[in-house]
């Protein structure tokens, strides 16, 4: 196996790596389009789509030139996908670390499960590219942290995929929050519902010869084969995954924390537990958290084995004010009055669902959108590292709260666990030897 640092050496010395699935017509097309960024999009399950639909949305500035997956047979898939879509066939390699060593690519897409974003994003940056990752951007504090720091040393551009920070219409609301609508705000709660089932009880199996397993792992601990963890149950192991206050909650607490115009809390309290089912699931699927700041406060409620809905919807912030409360989702905004009165309300004429796992939207198109004029022109993001990593670390020390049962007080410059050694194990994690990600 090629450890990172095997790997930074490479990039130090200027190794070409292996063009798997390159063809010369591709390569040709690639080198010839100047005038739009290049692209590659890697990990390619469920999420990865909405990237090739954005992209599609923004073909005038970009193009796929690659497509990269563990899984040689969902690489496949995708890359038809591509080729139908974009209208080009883009080049394939199994392993990441190749494409970085790729001058003609502009940009990357990380798509991966959780516990790879954050290293892969530096590897990206280190390697001189431009990076687009989902949320959360890290598996941990720290390497939330390195990620910010990364992005400041190298000087490439890093948009986190909060898609809701480009929306025209929650752009629009929290506007107006700022300037007053509401009065002064000071509480916002959010919330997110779903219908999950159970992942069962997992068995050793041998490895799906299409999969790499070795390098699905990298930076993590290796762990033995089972038949319940990929391509996404992986999200409910703590070695790999957040649990769903990041893989949903990210949104909304980002959106509430936006409203208030506030950044690391002062104390965090999180609790819950695994309830509806007894399973391998390792995390809660129901908890409430709360985040409390000087005269405000942030509350999450997650819920996502038991589907009931909050004000009739599955996923949502509440902002409320000294004057008046707005709730604003993904579909639109109301507005009401001091003694919950509707005075007004904007819908998109759409409807999102909290089981949508790909969530191809209008949001995603403006805001690779923004990532793009970001690069090309020098665009300010709508959702720069730096930005979205303050939604992820509150949220990642909600585990930690949950985790040591007990509320953390808080570093409001930093987010730092104050006071409280067995809480600040979990900032960092264990590496697998050679991956530990630095700069």
């Amino acid at each position: 196996m090629v450890t990172r640092r095997e790997f930074l050496d490479s990039l130090a010395v200027g190794a070409v790596g292996m063009t798997l699935g390159t063809s010369a017509k591709s390569y040709a097309q690639i080198m010839g389009a100047n005038d739009r960024l290049n692209f590659a999009v890697i990990g390619l399950h469920s999420r990865a789509y909405a990237h090739l639909s954005s992209l599609k949305a923004n073909k005038a500035n970009a193009r796929i030139a690659y497509v990269c997956d563990v899984d040689r047979n969902t690489m496949a898939k995708f890359a038809a996908d591509t080729e139908k879509e974009m209208g080009e066939a883009p080049a394939t390699d199994q392993d990441f670390r190749h494409i970085l060593q790729k001058k003609e690519i502009d940009a990357i897409t990380i798509a991966t499960p959780d516990h790879w974003h954050a290293p892969m994003a530096i590897l990206g940056l280190q390697a001189g590219k431009h990076v687009y990752v989902e949320k959360p951007c890290s598996h941990n504090p720290a390497e939330g942290a390195l990620l910010v720091e990364a992005q400041r040393k190298y000087g490439k551009l890093v948009q986190m995929g909060t898609q809701q920070r480009s929306s025209k219409h929650t752009m629009e609301i929290v506007d107006k929050i700022h300037n007053g609508l509401i009065g002064r705000a000071y509480y916002a709660k959010a919330w997110y519902s779903n219908t999950r089932k159970s992942i069962g009880v997992g068995k050793e199996a041998p490895v799906p010869p299409q999969l790499d397993w070795d390098l699905w792992q990298g930076p993590a601990p290796r762990q033995a084969y089972k038949d319940n963890v990929q391509p996404y149950n992986w999200h409910w192991f703590r070695i790999w995954g957040t649990g769903e206050t990041l893989n949903n909650g990210t949104h909304e607490i980002d959106v509430c924390r936006w409203a208030l115009g506030v950044d690391f809390p002062n104390s965090v309290a999180a609790q819950g537990g695994r309830y509806q089912f007894k399973d391998d699931w390792q995390f809660y699927d129901t908890l409430n958290t709360n985040f409390n700041y000087d005269d405000k406060m942030i509350s999450w409620e997650g819920k996502c084995c038991q589907g009931m809905k909050i004000y009739g919807r599955d996923r949502g912030s509440t902002i409320m004010g000294t004057e008046g409360t707005v709730l604003v989702d993904r579909d639109g905004y109301e507005i009401y009055d001091l003694k919950g009165t509707k005075k007004d309300e904007f819908r998109t004429g759409k409807e999102t669902s909290s089981s949508d796992l790909t969530g191809r939207d209008s949001m995603t198109d403006a805001h690779f959108a923004n990532f793009i004029a970001g690069v090309q022109k020098g665009e300010k993001l709508h959702a720069p590292i730096e930005v979205g990593n303050v939604a992820v670390t509150m949220l990642q020390l909600s585990n930690i709260a949950w985790e040591v049962n007990r509320v953390l007080n808080l570093n409001p410059a930093d987010g730092k666990i104050k006071n409280d050694a067995e809480a600040m194990k979990g900032w960092g994690r264990e590496y697998e030897k050679g991956w530990a990600p630095h700069i």
